[in-house]
């Protein structure tokens, strides 16, 4: 029988939590996938567990990936796979029931999109997990292809195991890439930079469990540095398009980590013109200058390189008062 969606669930030593995720996936509402198991080496009872689901269910194939590395586990999956639609999940996680029914109507109906995805609901471990919950609460508020397109180099607006794609996409685009940078990010920057539309359904579906041992905190291709190379380089090539002043661009933040993070520009022959913050210095790389002070937005193309929400809604608020019209004359970038 041939199946319409294949699920792609890579997993190591996941014993705890992997009979949870594939239980959710069994369950699902709509019947008509294939979910490929992916072991990566594990040396617990997680295989185990894994066949003996492949055993009851035959929706349901275990396979194996020596190479050790999340990208290398699905993309392996992902070539195994058979099906027209292709989802992600994460051996410790938890879909709700109407996941895939919900996602494959809306890639039936809206043909012109490449990948669909969905909200969270954020299950923390411990009571210190703020500034996830104000990642999922930033996540789930970026809901239509517009929102994705302009909030995409702020953080990465798609949490990755809520995703369904079409398979002739990632053909033509390409699957995961392994580098030191996090594979998930690159890639959904990579597809919107080649024209690919993504957008979620404005609903949950999924439950996304948080602990010490997630990648995204204990492997340094997650960290803040790597995100920022290589939410550059796609930077650099949006403003290639889209930036009428092109190279040069004006950076709204002159702290030392926003010079810092701004600086990698440089590297893709992007042009500093000055800094904006509150108080104007010259003993900078550029000149600061107050930001009652900048040019008109016919004049400049401004980044806005501030990590706290209150500031950059104050920032966006003044920008408007400015006629400065997000995606057109700045873009938030941090």
């Amino acid at each position: 029988m041939s199946r319409k969606i294949s699920v792609i669930l890579p997993f190591y030593n996941a014993e705890k939590t992997i009979s949870r995720a594939i239980k959710s996936i069994a369950e699902q509402g709509y019947t008509n996938f294939e979910c490929v198991l992916i072991d990566n080496n594990s040396t617990d009872k997680s295989p185990l567990i894994a066949r003996k689901w492949r055993e009851k269910d035959n929706r349901f194939v275990v396979i194996s990936e020596k190479e050790q590395g999340v990208v290398f586990a699905s993309n392996t999956g992902f070539n195994f796979s058979k099906s027209k639609y292709v989802a992600r999940m994460d051996a410790d996680d938890f879909a709700y029931p109407t996941r895939l029914q919900e996602q494959v109507e809306f890639l039936d109906n809206n043909t012109e999109y490449g990948a669909v995805s969905g909200l969270v609901e954020y299950i923390p471990h411990s009571e210190f997990t703020a500034g996830f919950k104000r990642y999922v609460n930033w996540s789930n508020s970026i809901i239509t292809y517009n929102e994705i397109i302009k909030k995409q180099f702020v953080e990465m607006p798609i949490v990755n195991p809520t995703v369904m794609w079409r398979r002739d996409v990632a053909n033509k685009i390409g699957m995961y890439s392994a580098g030191d940078f996090p594979e998930d990010y690159e890639m959904w920057l990579r597809w919107l930079s080649s024209g690919i539309k993504i957008a979620k359904i404005p609903s949950v579906v999924l439950k996304w469990y948080d602990s010490d041992e997630r990648l995204t905190r204990t492997n340094p291709i997650y960290s803040d540095e790597s995100f920022f190379k290589i939410k550059t380089k796609y930077l650099a090539e949006w403003l290639r398009k889209k930036n009428p002043f092109y190279p040069n661009v004006v950076v709204w933040g002159a702290s030392k980590n926003s010079r810092k993070r701004a600086k990698h520009l440089f590297d893709y022959g992007v042009e500093i013109k000055y800094y904006i913050d509150i108080k104007p210095r010259t003993n900078l790389d550029r000149e600061v200058i107050n930001y009652k002070n900048i040019q008109s937005a016919n004049e400049i193309f401004i980044l806005v390189y501030m990590k706290q929400e209150d500031a950059r809604k104050e920032i966006q608020d003044f920008l408007k008062d400015r006629n400065f019209i997000e995606g057109v004359n700045y873009l938030l970038v941090s």
